[in-house]
């Protein structure tokens, strides 16, 4: 194995005696065209490691190698930072496959921070992504955003103020998103047209909606097969700051956990409190904001079904929904002072269900679930606990190939 440790040559040259030798201790090419250069240049097996210190980009930076490690000191040691950033859609931008980052920070990126679209073998580890101004639709849209890959694992990762979601998963298979912490993003975490993917001991805490499972439209995927557990999810009341129009922009702030048209979702052994609007959201294409500006093509399943929820902690939430209508909603059914059940659903079931397919399973202690009715304008919104008394077979823990 090769590797290219990308070091300021300034650090490597003596100069104890620069009065007298007129030693200098600038380098000779600015780090960024270093590092830049290895990227652009990198063979498989090269790991290129990135010293300790904030260097500034102006451009995307791209890697299209297979088998590359990049490796920093720390994700508040090895920086790159794109807040002057004129050029280039993302920070960091990699289309390959066998590809390790680990131990830097990515920050004010113009759109995604790091994107890997179309590789297998993929492991992001300890990177930290930031927009360091807080909250802002200006910001990019994506922190940590691996697409269309295969055998992925996110860990130890650190996602702070993107405009959509910091940690996102798409149209992906066998994923473990594990160990992470996500804050004041619109969607902390999101797993979407993804099959097969565990999301466990994560810190999703002060987004709008903390962790996702969604099936979209009009994208070739189908994603289903998702256990989220063991996770510690609070007070994701931050005002939605998505530009008008993306998916997560109808997202309450106030939203735990928000499981819309994706099946076999399993919630279980997570600490889920104080979120405003509930602890779990569910809902069909149908009530979500983008229903009618994609098509619905006759292959895709609008209706969340056996959906799994059972020994969570829940704790507070419900006392402030973040929509108007839902506002209303706890109004009318609770009083101005009261709040909503743990567990909210829209309630709109599929008229085509087979038989024993069962749309929501609970066994979570005193838990309520409201089905808010939204196909017949909340005609009928309330709570009946015996018709999600059943149960679904668990699915198997996701194996990587190598973690």
């Amino acid at each position: 194995m090769k590797t290219k440790l990308l070091v300021l040559r300034a650090i490597l040259v003596s100069c104890v005696f620069a009065p007298l030798m007129g030693c200098s201790p600038k380098p000779e090419r600015p780090y960024t065209e270093i590092f830049r250069t290895a990227l652009e240049t990198a063979a498989p097996g090269d790991v290129i490691e990135i010293p300790a210190g904030t260097f500034n980009f102006k451009r995307s930076l791209v890697l299209n190698t297979d088998n590359v490690t990049i490796r920093g000191q720390g994700m508040n040691r090895s920086v790159l930072s794109f807040k002057n950033q004129v050029v280039g859609a993302e920070g960091l931008s990699v289309n390959a496959s066998d590809f390790l980052i680990e131990d830097i920070a990515i920050e004010d990126t113009i759109g995604d921070a790091l994107k890997v679209n179309e590789g297998e073998n993929i492991t992001i580890r300890r990177v930290r992504t930031e927009w360091t101004n807080g909250p802002d639709t200006e910001n990019g849209a994506y922190g940590i955003y691996p697409v269309q890959t295969t055998n992925v694992l996110l860990e130890g990762n650190v996602a702070i103020a993107a405009s959509d979601a910091g940690i996102y998963v798409g149209q992906s298979r066998q994923v473990v998103v594990r160990n992470n912490r996500a804050e004041y993003n619109v969607a902390g975490i999101e797993v979407e047209n993804t099959i097969s993917a565990d999301v466990y001991n994560n810190v999703a805490n002060n987004n709008t909606g903390g962790i996702l499972v969604f099936n979209m439209p009009s994208i070739p995927q189908r994603g289903y097969a998702t256990r989220v557990f063991d996770n510690e999810i609070d007070s994701n009341n931050t005002e939605n700051f998505a530009i008008p129009g993306t998916a997560v922009s109808g997202v309450p702030s106030g939203s735990g956990i928000v499981i819309n048209s994706n099946d076999q979702v399993e919630v279980f052994n997570n600490k889920i409190t104080n979120n405003d609007t509930a602890n779990v959201v569910i809902s069909s294409y149908f009530s979500a904001n983008f229903a009618g500006q994609r098509d619905l093509a006759p292959e895709f399943d609008p209706y969340p079904e056996q959906i799994m929820i059972y020994d969570n902690v829940f704790e507070g939430g419900g006392e402030a929904p973040g929509l108007d209508y839902l506002r209303q909603l706890r109004d009318a059914l609770y009083g101005t002072q009261g709040a909503f059940p743990d567990i909210i659903w829209d309630g709109i079931v599929n008229p085509e269900t087979e038989p024993g397919i069962s749309a929501i399973c609970i066994d979570n202690g005193d838990a309520q679930i409201l089905s808010i009715d939204a196909g017949n304008e909340f005609a009928n919104a309330g709570v009946d606990m015996s018709q999600y008394n059943c149960e679904i077979l668990k699915l198997e823990p996701v194996e990587l190939a190598s973690s």
